[in-house]
């Protein structure tokens, strides 16, 4: 057997250099695992709904700390986790069933499922497990009947908004704001074991908050909703009731907003905040009706302050609730 000859090329090839090829290949596909595992797990959080939640979980535990009672700091965490899974897994599963118009929408086309980054039937799994997850961990950390409601919360937005109103009934976003409007009765309900008028106060806050919040995003989305088949307020009534509709859930949430003070849960503090910040609703909600006016601009502007219109209230009352306590 003849041997071959030793080149200067084979002679570089030492056992040492060998070694250090393999390191780096194997760093290279460590590193290219790991990034696998991040895109896949980003992709998984997007099922949530991560913008979404944070208003759950904000409203939440605005009801958590007003409930009576000394609840354990770790119970209280976790009651708050639940019921951000909770509504996660709701989220996942609106993705699941609404695949077919998210891949229509240029809001929606980026989502995971669209893109073919996940399975129809992954997001399904997701959903169920996170959601009975989320269900038996508050069931058995609090009681049953907050377990009971938060499984309710997710079957009525999965079920009943998702896939029966939505496609069908231009007011599926009134009716539908219940499940988005139930968190703090949850969490209230968790510290408690029972209901009281405080948490339904704040469940009407932000169920009248719901409407106009949402209609002043889908006036600029209009053409989506259409091409979806959605009946949404624009689509189905046209903008210019979608303004007026705008302008009266806005003009009531005012009164609405006000009834922690009028009823004693709140002090002067919150409701200047609430006159305040609802006034400017009102104006931006006015300026929409107006002639003249670049209405997409003012439609973004309505929907973004909506957005802090709520958190001012609810973090109003969380700033008393703690300074009393």
């Amino acid at each position: 057997m003849v041997s071959k000859p030793v080149t200067k090329q084979t002679a570089r090839l030492s056992p040492m250099s060998l070694a250090s090829d393999g390191v780096a290949t194997s760093r290279e596909a460590h590193e290219r695992m790991m990034a696998k595992i991040a895109t896949r797990a980003g992709d998984y959080l997007a099922l949530t709904k991560p913008r979404v939640m944070s208003l759950v979980v904000f409203t939440a535990v605005v009801g958590l700390v007003a409930a009576p009672g000394n609840l354990e700091p770790a119970i209280g965490i976790a009651t708050i986790l639940c019921i951000a899974i909770g509504a996660g897994a709701a989220g996942a599963l609106n993705m699941w069933y609404d695949a077919d118009v998210d891949a229509l929408m240029g809001r929606t086309a980026a989502r995971p499922i669209p893109r073919g980054r996940l399975s129809p039937r992954a997001a399904l799994a997701f959903g169920l497990a996170t959601g009975a997850a989320s269900v038996t961990a508050l069931g058995l950390l609090t009681n049953v009947a907050a377990a009971g409601l938060l499984a309710f919360t997710i079957f009525f937005y999965v079920a009943i908004y998702t896939i029966w109103l939505k496609r069908s009934t231009p007011q599926s976003i009134v009716i539908g704001g219940a499940a988005g409007a139930s968190p703090p009765v949850i969490a209230w309900i968790a510290a408690t074991g029972t209901v009281d008028v405080e948490p339904l106060v704040l469940f009407l806050i932000v169920f009248f908050w719901t409407p106009p919040h949402f209609w002043a995003l889908a006036l600029n989305r209009a053409a989506d909703y259409s091409r979806a088949r959605i009946p949404a307020l624009p689509v189905a009534a046209g903008e210019a009731a979608t303004r007026r509709q705008i302008l009266v859930y806005t003009i009531l949430l005012l009164p609405i907003s006000l009834l922690p003070f009028l009823l004693g849960f709140a002090t002067a503090f919150y409701a200047t905040v609430a006159v305040a910040s609802g006034a400017t609703m009102i104006v931006l909600a006015l300026k929409l009706r107006r002639r003249g006016v670049v209405r997409r601009q003012v439609a973004s502007r309505l929907f973004a302050f909506s957005i802090c219109h709520l958190v001012f209230l609810f973090a109003a009352l969380l700033i008393e609730k703690i300074m009393i306590d």
